[in-house]
């Protein structure tokens, strides 16, 4: 019987600390059918490193200055060819049990050559589903992900001034941009509740930019029918747009 030829498994390593990378490269290296596609130092440098590689495996420090593993995680599904996700971490089991974890495998530091190739058979035997069930991870998400011409945009979300529905799509309002983010505006009041109010049944606004509010003539209404009248409107920080106050939160306006 011809035993198939397994295809050497593109791994990305991605630990801040340089003696972390080097113990991960040594133990790779003693492990058959694999190959090293490339090295970061945190979390957003992965996303673009894996965007650029299309590895299958990626060995996720969870704690890493700026974006973090698990955030980093998060958008890695995001991919067109998401990889598995395998943790390393030094926080013991019970830190780990508090994350809702659907990765492949943890490894607790300092890492093992048994237990890295264990973790490598079950990415393995799981490829090509992936990680689609992974689930969220960290409330505390410190980027929108956008998709933008095959790749992943990271946007920090302390820079949105607002977010407006339209048709399918979200567009997030920058001081110097505008993006297209396929999400759900319920869903994202309900994660980023502390950081945008609802203005308007179509718009989140988030609360740092919000300078005031004044009545202004409007050419159309909060329905999109011609008007005459004047409406309530918010003044923003960093850009010239005005959001629209409808009607039933208005009351917002005499709270603040």
């Amino acid at each position: 019987m011809t035993v198939p030829t397994l295809n050497p498994l593109k791994v990305l390593i991605a630990d801040d600390e340089a003696p972390a990378r080097n113990r991960l490269r040594e133990l790779l290296g003693e492990i058959s059918q694999v190959n090293i596609v490339a090295e970061a130092k945190n979390g957003q440098e992965a996303l673009s490193l894996a965007n650029d590689h299309q590895p299958d495996i990626v060995l996720l420090d969870i704690r890493m200055p700026g974006i973090d593993g698990i955030e980093a995680a998060q958008h890695l599904q995001k991919l067109s060819k998401s990889p598995a996700v395998i943790f390393t971490t030094a926080y013991d089991t019970y830190a780990i049990q508090a994350f809702d974890m659907n990765a492949v495998d943890y490894l607790l530091k300092p890492i093992r050559l048994e237990r890295l190739q264990t973790a490598l058979q079950k990415a393995r035997a799981l490829l090509p589903s992936q990680l689609d069930a992974l689930a969220p991870l960290s409330p505390k998400k410190t980027h929108f992900s956008i998709t933008e011409r095959g790749r992943i945009l990271l946007v920090p979300i302390a820079e949105v001034i607002f977010l407006r529905a339209e048709l399918k799509y979200i567009t997030v309002h920058t001081a110097e941009k505008e993006y297209l983010l396929e999400e759900s505006l319920n869903n994202l009041e309900q994660e980023f509740g502390n950081i945008f109010i609802r203005l308007h049944r179509n718009c989140l606004v988030a609360k740092a930019y919000i300078l005031g509010y004044e009545k202004r003539y409007q050419e159309f209404d909060e329905e999109g029918n011609k008007s005459s009248e004047k409406h309530w409107v918010a003044i923003l920080k960093n850009t010239d747009a005005t959001v629209a106050v409808s009607r039933r939160q208005q009351h917002l306006i005499r709270t603040t």
